[in-house]
């Protein structure tokens, strides 16, 4: 199976969830939902790359599902130890620890697995960063917010002409950065 995305009016969780969603057989699509939704996190919040490595670790997934939320999440942290200045390890997740965000990341991740094996490279077209501000734990940001802009900024083409509102979120660029191997 061929994967392309488009991400030209949104790249956005949504936008990739609804996309995957529309490759899988509605069968398939449930059983990953049913997936996602069965996993326990045990907390609301995680603060650190350590415990969010320690909740996926504790998941009854597949290696390989944990291997690809592992590599989100360090793109993630990555990101913000870039923007903050600090060590990885130090890095303090706001909205992007909390439980329903990494429920989110399973799913996309768990839908990936489900699509496996791939025919050929998984390709995307350029990102919709949006524009405008947003808010956040730091305050009223310029869009894209700066873990974005840190992530996007690692070779991932964005598109020219920006819509309106937080289109590419950091989750969302880190799920673009580990999953798509070309830009078309």
């Amino acid at each position: 199976m061929n994967l392309h995305f488009d991400f030209t009016d949104a790249a956005t969780r949504k936008s990739i969830v609804s996309q995957l969603g529309a490759l899988l057989d509605e069968n398939t699509w449930a059983q990953v939902s049913k997936a996602a939704d069965d996993a326990c996190f045990d907390k609301d919040h995680y603060h650190d790359i350590g415990e969010v490595h320690a909740a996926i670790d504790a998941l009854a997934v597949g290696e390989e599902v944990k291997a690809d939320m592992h590599g989100v999440y360090d793109v993630l942290a990555q990101a913000e130890s870039q923007v903050h200045g600090c060590p990885v390890e130090h890095t303090h997740f706001h909205e992007v620890g909390n439980a329903s965000g990494l429920r989110n990341t399973l799913l996309v991740c768990l839908a990936f697995d489900a699509l496996r094996p791939f025919d050929g490279p998984v390709t995307a077209t350029p990102v919709q960063t949006g524009s405008g501000k947003v808010e956040c734990a730091h305050g009223l940001m310029d869009i894209p917010a700066p873990a974005t802009a840190a992530i996007l900024s690692t070779g991932i083409p964005v598109c020219e002409q920006k819509l309106e509102g937080e289109l590419c979120t950091p989750t969302s660029a880190a799920i673009i950065k580990h999953f798509i191997e070309e830009f078309v």
